[in-house]
């Protein structure tokens, strides 16, 4: 089986947020991700960067204020 890890940009470098993503939802003002062993989270601001889909890798960012 093979989950996706999700990566957030944290000053120009790529941090690991949650590793076994089994689901992703773009919500209002955010993203909502689950995981396989550590549940549900919601991240207020998140947005997708790239998607990785052969390196099974999700980049995301903080989207800034406008």
């Amino acid at each position: 089986m093979c989950q996706t890890s999700a990566l957030m940009d944290k000053g120009g470098k790529d941090e690991l947020l949650l590793e076994n993503v089994t689901a992703l939802d773009v919500v209002d003002g955010g993203l909502r991700i689950s995981t396989l062993f550590e549940g549900t989270s919601t991240l207020a601001g998140a947005a997708i960067r790239r998607i990785d889909f052969v390196g099974g890798k999700l980049y995301l960012y903080q989207k800034t204020a406008a």
